[in-house]
C-alpha cells in the first residue's frame, strides 16, 4: 500500500473532473466557450488543492474538536447578546452600532472557542460533558518507521509475531533503494546483507499479523538516510524503530519517539540479586588464578571464585554481588555448598 501514490491519483482525478465539468457546464449553458469553462474548472480545482495542502496536518479529529469549540463560543456570544449590553444611547454614536459589536463578539468568541478546543486533551472534555470520556489512543497503535539496519537484523519479524509490538510498519522508499544498492554492491558481505534484508521484508509482508506500508513521500534531498528518516518520522508523526544508537540519540534530540531494540534487549535481561542460585556452565578461566567464568543465556558474564578446577562442567552457584562496568554488568558468585 503506497499512501502517496493513492493520494496523488485522487488529486489528479479530481483535477481532471473539475476541468471536464467546467467545460461541459460552460458549453451547455452557453455562458462561454468550452475552453474558458475548462480554465474556470482548473482554477477551482487548484484552489481546493491549495486548501488541501494548507490543511495537510489537520485531521477529522481536529475538525470535530474545532467545530465543538466554535459551537461553545457562539453560545457564549449569544448569551452576552441576550443581556442587551450593546443597546443604549452611548451606542448610537457609532455607525451600525450594536450590529458591528455583535458581529465582532461572535467572531471573537468563535475563534477563542475553537482554539481552546484544539488545545484541550480529549479526556478533559469530561469536565464540560459530565460522564463522557473518550477512549485513550494506545501508543502501540501508532505506526512505526523502520530503518535499513533493523530490517537486516531479522529479529523484528519474531518480535512482532509475539504481539508486543502492534501497528503498521512503514518502510520508506529510500530504505528500499538502500537495500537494493547493497544487493548490487561488489562487496560480497554487503550483497549478503542486502539480500537478507529483502528476504526479511518479504517475510514481514507475508505475515498476517503485520501490515507493511511502502511509503514514497518526498523528503528533503539530503544524502544521509538517517536525516531522511528523522524528517519523515516528524512528518508522519510515527515512531522510529531502529537498532542504531547514534540515530536514536539524534532523533530524540529532535523530539521523535524512538524504539531502540538494544534497549529492549537490556530491559529483558534477567535480574539476579545477591543470594540467587543459578545453574552455570563454566567455560574458561577468570582473571585470577582461582576464578572460572560462565555466561547467562543473555550473555551476562558471571565470575565464580575458587572454581577453576571445575571448568567444563555445569555447576550451581550463588550470586554474591555485581559491579557495573563500561562493558556491562559483571556478576560475582560462589560455588553452592552441597548439603
Amino acid at each position: 500500500m503506497k499512501i502517496s501514490s493513492t493520494t496523488n491519483a485522487i488529486r489528479s482525478t479530481f483535477f481532471v473532473l473539475c476541468v471536464l465539468l467546467g467545460s461541459v457546464i460552460a458549453d451547455d449553458q452557453q455562458l462561454a466557450q468550452s475552453w474558458t469553462g475548462a480554465i474556470y474548472g482548473a482554477t477551482f480545482a487548484l484552489s481546493v488543492l491549495l486548501l488541501d495542502f494548507i490543511l495537510r496536518n489537520f485531521t477529522i479529529r481536529g475538525f470535530s474538536a474545532g467545530t465543538f469549540g466554535l459551537l461553545v463560543g457562539m453560545v457564549c456570544a449569544q448569551l452576552i447578546v441576550w443581556t442587551r449590553v450593546f443597546e443604549g444611547p452611548w451606542m448610537d454614536r457609532f455607525a451600525l452600532g450594536s450590529h458591528i459589536f455583535g458581529l465582532g463578539l461572535f467572531i471573537g468568541f468563535g475563534y477563542l472557542g475553537m482554539m481552546l478546543a484544539l488545545r484541550t486533551k480529549r479526556d478533559e472534555f469530561s469536565l464540560i460533558i459530565p460522564y463522557v470520556r473518550f477512549r485513550q489512543d494506545s501508543v502501540h497503535d501508532e505506526s512505526m518507521l523502520v530503518d535499513t539496519n533493523v530490517i537486516i537484523d531479522g529479529r523484528l519479524l519474531k518480535l512482532c509475531a509475539t504481539g508486543f509490538l502492534s501497528g503498521s510498519l512503514i518502510v520508506p522508499q529510500f530504505v528500499l533503494d538502500e537495500l537494493q544498492a547493497l544487493c548490487d554492491s561488489a562487496d560480497e558481505a554487503k550483497r549478503g546483507r542486502g539480500k537478507r534484508g529483502l528476504d526479511c521484508l518479504r517475510q514481514m509482508q507475508d505475515a498476517p499479523e503485520l501490515e507493511v506500508i511502502i511509503n514514497d513521500d518526498l523528503v528533503s534531498t539530503k544524502d544521509e538516510v538517517d536525516s531522511k528518516l528523522v524528517e519523515l518520522a516528524q512528518k508522519l508523526g510515527a515512531r522510529l524503530l531502529t537498532n542504531d544508537s547514534g540515530l536514536a540519540k539524534v532523533a530524540r534530540l529532535q523530539k521523535v519517539n524512538v524504539l531502540l531494540l538494544s534497549e529492549l534487549a537490556l530491559a529483558m535481561r534477567p535480574v539476579v540479586a545477591p543470594g540467587d542460585e543459578v545453574e552455570l556452565n563454566l567455560v574458561k578461566e577468570g582473571r585470577d588464578e582461582h576464578q572460572a567464568v560462565g555466561y547467562l543465556p543473555d550473555g551476562t558474564m558471571i565470575v565464580v571464585n575458587r572454581a577453576v578446577a571445575l571448568i567444563g562442567s555445569l555447576q550451581w552457584v550463588v550470586v554474591a554481588g555485581a559491579v557495573q562496568t563500561s562493558a556491562g554488568r559483571l556478576i560475582f558468585a560462589e560455588l553452592k555448598e552441597n548439603d
